[in-house]
C-alpha cells in the first residue's frame, strides 16, 4: 500500500478532491512524525501503538571483519499492534 493508493481509495469512497484527501493524509502523517519526534507515544485505537524507545551506548561487530566498534546511543520506533488488530490479521 502507498501514500497513492489511500489517496484513490478515499476518493473513490468519499467523492472528495483529490487535492483535498492529499492534503488530509498528509497533515495527519505529519501530525504523527511530529508527535514520535518529540518522543511522545502515538497510540491509534484498534490499529496499534508507534512506541519510542532509548536503546544505549553498545558494543556491535562487523560480521565480515569481526572488527568491535560502539554503537552510540539513539531513539527508535517500535509499532506494536493492537490485540483487535492482530486478531483480525490471525482470522484471514
Amino acid at each position: 500500500m502507498t501514500k497513492a493508493s489511500i489517496v484513490d481509495f478515499l476518493h473513490k469512497k468519499y467523492g472528495l478532491t483529490k487535492k483535498d484527501i492529499i492534503f488530509i493524509v498528509d497533515q495527519v502523517f505529519a501530525e504523527i512524525r511530529e508527535r514520535i519526534i518529540n518522543g511522545e507515544n502515538v497510540r491509534l485505537s484498534s490499529f496499534g501503538n508507534f512506541d519510542v524507545k532509548m536503546r544505549g551506548r553498545r558494543v556491535g561487530r562487523n560480521p565480515k571483519t569481526g572488527e568491535q566498534k560502539v554503537i552510540a546511543p539513539r531513539t527508535i520506533v517500535k509499532f506494536r499492534p493492537s490485540q483487535l488488530f492482530k486478531d483480525e490479521v490471525n482470522e484471514s
